[in-house]
């Protein structure tokens, strides 16, 4: 129990480490300099007590001690997240390298979806990195099939929505529209090299449904809103891998 509580408060400071990847990266900041963090909003130099994960928010009540503009909410959530599941994973994995490979590769997958939710946009380098994290605990040939059968999907949803659908439903913005972003595919390749053809196909299916959920609300709400997939592609990765569900048996 002792322990359990200590990879979790461990996790939470991963977490906030991971804040500031997901806010610096996009913008080209260093992680160097300046050294430690600052109010977005007024440049407040925040204290060491008040940059304690999760706490410090809760003590704060969401808000700047300078000018009481408000935290966002992804800062406590990011760090509770990485610390769930740098549990989860210490829960299920013997203690060696392939802990700490698997835990830095959803780290990664955790900066990639928030960043994916906010700027509809991941960083190459971002992808790369998990890709290698991904084929040093995983199985290459799994990644590299998984990765071209969705470049091969891709293509044919695509042509379907720029060409035919544009065309029927006389939207002109659909013409230059996507059926998946070009950081989906590495992530793809990753679930299939993580979890084999049956669960790699489980987890992307359950990525899909978990996705259609804002998707339809977007519709309804009549916004025009590009889904993030990664996001649902690495919670599709996690429920499959914690829960063991594979559609291949589930109906047989």
């Amino acid at each position: 129990m002792i322990i359990s509580l200590i990879v979790f408060l461990v996790g939470l400071v991963f977490g906030s480490f991971l804040n500031v990847l997901i806010y610096r990266l996009p913008l080209g900041i260093s992680l160097l300099k300046p050294i430690g963090s600052a109010c977005p909003h007024c440049n407040y130099k925040i204290k060491w007590y008040e940059n304690i994960p999760v706490f410090s928010y809760l003590f704060l009540k969401g808000r700047c001690s300078s000018c009481s503009d408000s935290i966002s909410k992804s800062y406590p959530i990011v760090e509770l997240i990485t610390a769930a599941v740098t549990l989860m994973l210490y829960s299920n994995f013997w203690i060696g390298w392939d802990m700490i490979i698997t835990i830095s590769l959803f780290y990664v997958l955790i900066v990639l979806s928030f960043i994916d939710l906010k700027y509809r946009a991941v960083p190459d380098y971002l992808l790369i990195i998990v890709v290698i994290l991904a084929i040093l605990v995983g199985d290459i040939i799994n990644i590299l099939l998984f990765t071209g059968g969705f470049v091969l999907l891709e293509l044919a949803i695509t042509f379907y929505i720029q060409n035919i659908k544009a065309k029927i439903t006389q939207n002109k913005e659909l013409e230059n529209q996507r059926a998946l972003g070009e950081g989906d595919m590495p992530i793809v390749g990753v679930i299939g090299g993580l979890l084999g053809v049956q669960l790699g196909i489980t987890a992307i299916f359950l990525a899909a449904v978990l996705a259609l959920l804002p998707a339809i609300y977007n519709l309804y709400s009549k916004k025009e809103i590009e889904t993030a997939f990664i996001p649902f592609l690495s919670l599709g990765l996690l429920v499959t891998i914690f829960s063991g569900i594979n559609l291949f048996t589930l109906f047989t």
